[in-house]
């Protein structure tokens, strides 16, 4: 298993521990701001398990994805509302 995992968050290039989900690495970045709500309000993860729906992010082209349930791969591609 690789000690770090590449992949890029919002065009910056990261690495992240393995096994750690794509909520977990944007919050240990410093980063707050997942996603921005239809009034604007800035939103992040909340829940930790998938209930909330607060740290939607765009994966690999995929919106909505939730991040506090994907685990970070190899050359993925983050998006953020930042």
């Amino acid at each position: 298993m690789p000690d770090f995992i590449p992949f890029r968050l919002n065009g910056e290039n990261l690495l992240a521990a393995p096994g750690t989900t794509v909520a977990s690495t944007i919050l240990s970045s410093g980063r707050t701001l997942f996603r921005r709500s239809v009034s604007q309000e800035p939103r992040a993860g909340l829940c930790g398990m998938g209930i909330c729906f607060e740290c939607r992010v765009t994966i690999d082209g995929v919106p909505h994805s939730r991040s506090c349930q994907i685990l970070c791969r190899d050359g993925m591609e983050v998006r953020t509302d930042d």
